[in-house]
């Protein structure tokens, strides 16, 4: 297109009808649509441009997710013939599981150790350097819950009926048989809470923060799907759709399944308990069946009738009631020892906890009863957190989109952690007081003989037990529901191809996976109860091990790509500024006019003039000059169904490296009380692939707004030639379908 006048595109605009932004919009409303919503479909000005999903690109409906069968099928064959296999071979599985548990132990337990230290280190750097500050989701996104609510569905996730179980039982069992020196001594009683500590303290919550930032960063800021495999992408590539991203959320699977396994097999031994006092129901396998079976029966309720809402009020509400118990428990206790011997756990958690947290006892005179401990604790507890972490990432990162990566891993590692430390010195500390004393002679060989027995049997020597015992049941009861539920729906899209990060698995997987579960852990409880689904959980939780490292590796090229491109517009702002250095003609009025553009409040009449008019004009001769060029450019618009004005996006695609987009965004505004008028205005703001530049480009001319996309064109340049340097393409998003509408952000 030849270069025109400031009077010579009126012709241009009106009699080039194919590509008119008019004529685009018009055709979105037939005869018998009059009065009727434009649909949000994307039209293309300039170019062409098809979707996957065809002529209704950008319709509300997308397809639904489908069964990834090579997934599905090899993991639930294998869980599957895990569950017969120590359903009817019992004695065989006992030996086989033990045997390769003792190996794991022996040879791999520095592999746990190291792994779970590297992964606090690397979501404390991601933290406190200058990747921290992006966000998980669009440079303009904002979190869509407040602080308090977040804190309270953080704590959600991480709390299970476990706590309970562990709560006094690893406390006395660590003072009176510690993996080393003597036990009941003053610092055995002093290292006893802190080991429960350690185990459910910073490293595990590191864990959860490092799954729940990939899955965030790579769903809500690049738009890719909510899956495992999209984390892995900047790594290997396409490659994530073969055989090796199959293998990937296989390995995610079964860790994923024996996590969950072992925290509905440790609820159900807890609750079996709490419901033999409070109904006098005979403990055994068939109550514990029961159990499993409600479980089971409720997340296919779930699944049926879509009650995540609820689930997730539930999740809160036990939050609160937790809180209550431990408060009783401090009010009617013991008060002034139990502050005192908080303050004492806190400190020796601190100077502790970087010398524990590489600890393998290599140097322990007693090998064997070290192994030993170490195969029911710590790298039970590493493989476990390990196995849980893309669950309770999934939840974390759901709730997160907004956040920056810094208040995202602070916020994980402190405020559920601070709950754990109060919760673990408070019962645990109430717990040692009372085997210290003397007084309760039985109580300490039933913590460690009968775990799930010790936190009832402190509970019993409280006033009003009655009614707390069936307040903690009742507690137990829902998080261990939560869990089934949440479980299989983190399961069933493991196990499907979604293509949207809003989606979930389809309904007939979650029922699937909530009866294979069920079965599962049914199973692991006949051979040797709490001892034979922790040993399972250290075995299957070595496969995902690996995968920790890869998300890691990936995770960190992906951040490394960001900086450069903040570097990239450090460098491309000389170009930008010399390039308004070239000779114009004088007017007296420009400096004028760029006083009344400031000072504008559009309303949406004029907005939309300006975008059909200047704006989407400019746009296409951008792309039009470009197209001339060889360059794979198309300019896109969308009417807006919520603000009933269009959009415009212009992309170049360069290959397998990262488009260049510049996108004009109409954006409702609060007026300010300075200027006339009441109601909203708008502001026309320019948005890239990671959402909103920040400012307003309503009442450039049009040479303004080219020279503004030549400057982002520049820009993109310099990112690209400065990303030569780093392995790997510009583009780590999989080629997903960028956001064209930010129903969710703007």
């Amino acid at each position: 297109m030849a270069n025109l006048g400031p009077h010579d595109h009126e012709e241009s605009r009106t009699g080039d009808s194919d590509t008119s932004l008019a004529r685009s919009a018009g055709d979105t409303r037939s005869a018998g649509d009059k009065g009727r919503k434009p649909r949000n479909q994307v039209r293309a000005i300039v170019g062409s441009y098809k979707a996957e999903t065809g002529d209704d690109v950008g319709a509300d409906e997308v397809a639904a997710p489908k069964p990834n069968w090579p997934v599905f099928i090899i993991s639930g064959v294998l869980i599957i013939a895990m569950a017969l296999y120590a359903g009817f071979g019992q004695e065989s599985a006992a030996n086989t599981l033990a045997s390769v548990t003792g190996w794991i132990g022996t040879n791999l337990g520095w592999f746990y150790v190291l792994t779970a230290t590297i992964a606090v280190v690397f979501v404390l750097y991601i933290a406190f350097s200058n990747t921290g500050s992006i966000r998980m989701g669009p440079d303009h996104s904002r979190p869509k819950f407040n602080t308090f609510s977040w804190v309270s569905m953080l704590f959600a996730a991480g709390i299970g009926v476990d706590l309970m179980f562990f709560a006094v039982a690893e406390p006395v069992t660590m003072y009176m048989d510690p993996p080393v020196g003597d036990g009941e001594t003053m610092e055995a009683a002093k290292e006893a809470v802190v080991y429960a500590m350690f185990h459910y303290g910073l490293t595990g919550w590191a864990l959860y923060a490092l799954m729940g930032m990939a899955f965030g960063y790579f769903a809500y800021r690049l738009n890719m799907p909510l899956a495992i495999r999209s984390a892995l992408y900047p790594l290997i590539g396409k490659r994530v759709h073969g055989p090796i991203g199959s293998a990937v959320d296989i390995a995610a699977m079964l860790g994923t399944v024996f996590g969950v396994t072992a925290s509905l097999g440790i609820g159900v031994v807890q609750l079996s308990y709490g419901f033999h006092l409070i109904f006098g129901i005979e403990q055994g396998l068939g109550l514990q069946s029961a159990l499993i079976i409600v479980a089971v029966v409720i997340a296919t309720l779930s699944a049926v009738s879509g009650v995540d809402k609820g689930i997730r009020f539930l999740s809160e509400l036990n939050v609160y009631l937790a809180i209550a118990l431990m408060v009783y428990v401090v009010v009617f206790g013991k008060t002034a020892y139990l502050f005192d011997a908080i303050v004492t756990n806190i400190g020796d958690y601190v100077s502790k906890f970087p010398s524990w947290t590489l600890e393998t006892f290599a140097f322990a005179e007693d090998q064997a009863s070290v192994d030993t401990w170490m195969q029911s604790w710590t790298l039970f507890f590493w493989a476990w957190w390990i196995a849980w972490a893309t669950f309770v990432g999934l939840f974390l990162a759901r709730i997160s989109r907004g956040r920056t990566l810094r208040q995202f891993i602070l916020g994980t590692l402190t405020f559920p952690f601070l709950f754990i430390l109060m919760w673990m010195s408070f019962f645990g500390n109430t717990a040692l007081d009372m085997v210290r004393s003397g007084d309760y002679p039985e109580f300490a060989e039933n913590a460690i003989n009968v775990p799930e027995q010790g936190f009832y049997d402190m509970l019993q020597e409280f006033p009003g037990s009655a009614i707390v015992i069936f307040l903690t049941t009742f507690i137990g009861l829902l998080l261990y529901i939560t869990s089934a539920d949440s479980g299989a729906l983190v399961m069933s899209n493991f196990t499907s191809r979604i293509t949207d990060n809003r989606q979930d698995g389809a309904r007939w997987l979650r029922i699937f996976w909530s009866i294979t579960v069920g079965a599962l852990t049914l199973a692991l409880l006949q051979l040797d109860g709490i001892a034979t689904v922790q040993s399972a959980t250290v075995v299957m939780g070595l496969p995902f091990a690996f995968v920790v490292y890869l998300i890691m590796f990936s995770l960190w090229k992906s951040l490394r790509l960001e900086i450069v491109q903040r570097e990239a517009r450090k460098t491309a702002l000389h170009g930008a500024i010399s390039s308004r250095t070239e000779r114009e003609p004088s007017d007296s009025n420009l400096w004028k006019n760029r006083l009344d553009r400031a000072n504008s409040f559009p309303t949406k009449q004029d907005m939309d003039e300006y975008l059909r008019g200047t704006a989407a004009y400019a746009l296409e001769q951008v792309a039009t000059q470009m197209r001339t060029r060889g360059y794979d450019a198309i300019l896109l618009t969308s009417e807006l169904p919520d603000a009933e004005l269009p959009q415009l996006d212009l992309e170049v695609r360069l290959h397998n490296e990262r488009q260049f987009r510049y996108q004009l965004f109409p954006v409702s505004a609060e007026r300010p009380d300075f200027c006339e008028g009441d109601g909203e205005y708008y502001r026309l703001e320019v948005y890239d692939m990671t959402g909103s530049l920040g400012y307003d480009v309503y009442g450039y001319s049009e040479n303004q707004i080219i020279n503004n996309v030549l400057d982002l064109y520049e820009r993109h340049l310099a990112f690209l030639y400065m990303q030569q340097n780093q392995p790997g393409d510009s583009d780590v998003s999989d080629g997903a379908e960028p956001e064209r509408t930010w129903r969710e952000d703007s």
